[in-house]
């Protein structure tokens, strides 16, 4: 079965960092697109960053400046390294591939998911 492992979460206290991985066998980086969202339970999932094949990068407002969404085409893994993290963080977050180069912003446009990897950010 085609699919996306998620790792790397748990919990940190404010201002702490993680950082979240996404590995797979069967969907190159090099050819497919890579986003990070993440969701509250009640509420929609959000974009949070983005990685083209060609390495351009995308990212909420919310996380600029604080989150760096990288990869490694060797091993087929895609990273999102939180720093400076706050509770409003908190949230199970998904990585989600497309084939192409464009990175969008809406979960709808992804066809393959990972499981999710739940962030708490807690004192």
């Amino acid at each position: 079965q085609l699919s996306l492992v998620e790792s790397g979460g748990g919990l940190v206290q404010p201002g702490g960092s993680l950082t979240l991985s996404c590995a797979s066998a069967d969907f190159a980086s090099s050819t497919h697109t890579t986003a990070w969202f993440r969701q509250i339970p009640g509420k929609e999932r959000e974009f949070v960053a983005g990685i083209s094949t060609t390495g351009r990068t995308y990212y909420a407002e919310s996380v600029k400046g604080r989150f760096t969404i990288s990869r490694d085409n060797a091993k087929n893994t895609r990273y999102l390294h939180m720093n400076y993290l706050r509770p409003e963080d908190t949230a199970l977050y998904y990585c989600a591939v497309r084939s192409g180069d464009v990175v969008y912003t809406r979960g709808p446009m992804y066809n393959v998911w990972g499981q999710g990897t739940q962030v708490t950010v807690s004192s």
